[in-house]
């Protein structure tokens, strides 16, 4: 193998290490969103579009050369397939070469086929994790906002319940001041009963006092009657 096509080999395990990594849970997006953040392909990003077109035109081009290899030697097989088998050891050559075009080919399109594999893969990992961010974001925003709910609503009960209990003191202290003041006129009835009860036994000690002189007067009375009829 030359050393163009083992450059491009070596390119191509590289590649397909790299997909490895990529695809197998070996990182976090997030870790892979920070390493390709980083400082070192941060200062490369800016030529990675021009590095990028190049490798792929360099690519491109071992293809279409496998391709025009595989192309004459099939041709030539073609012909000296033909013309007969006299020529063995060159019909093996022929046969070697167009092996090795046909590798190349491969090689050169596998490796064209895993870089754009790659670039998509890097492209998707970013998003995911930046859409994993938001995500965490939104999930952070979600639970804050169920945070504030809850304690407003923790507040308007809390508000709720003293104006209950303001209501229900309020109530209270007006039943209180109820029953004092029936308490009050309660005391005051029992007085009056007991004057009126006084003034009725006084009353009824006059009445008796009254009629005992009413019937002394009389009896006073039936004596002079009597005794003036005597005389």
């Amino acid at each position: 193998m030359s050393l163009q096509w083992t450059i491009i080999a070596g390119f191509l395990y590289l590649e397909i290490g790299v997909v490895l990594l990529l695809v197998l849970p070996v990182a976090s997006p997030k870790r892979w969103n920070s390493f390709f953040k980083s400082k070192f392909l941060q200062g490369l990003q800016r030529q990675a579009g021009f590095y990028f077109l190049m490798l792929l035109g360099i690519l491109v081009l071992f293809l279409l050369d496998a391709i025009r290899e595989m192309r004459k030697y099939s041709y030539y097989i073609e012909n000296e397939e033909h013309g007969g088998h006299a020529h063995l050891d060159r019909e093996m050559q022929g046969s070697m070469r167009l092996f090795r075009a046909q590798r190349n080919f491969y090689i050169s399109g596998f490796a064209l086929f895993l870089s754009l594999v790659i670039r998509r893969l890097v492209i998707l990992i970013s998003e995911q994790a930046t859409l994993q961010a938001q995500s965490e974001a939104s999930m952070r925003q979600a639970q804050s906002a169920t945070t504030a709910a809850k304690s407003l609503l923790a507040q308007k009960g809390e508000i709720a319940q003293n104006e209950v209990n303001e209501a229900q003191d309020k109530e209270v202290s007006n039943l209180k001041h109820k029953i004092d003041t029936l308490e009050e006129e309660l005391v005051l009835m029992k007085k009056d009963k007991s004057a009126i009860k006084s003034q009725a036994d006084n009353l009824a000690k006059e009445y008796d006092r009254l009629a005992e002189e009413h019937s002394k007067l009389q009896k006073k009375l039936t004596l002079s009657s009597e005794t003036a009829k005597d005389e």
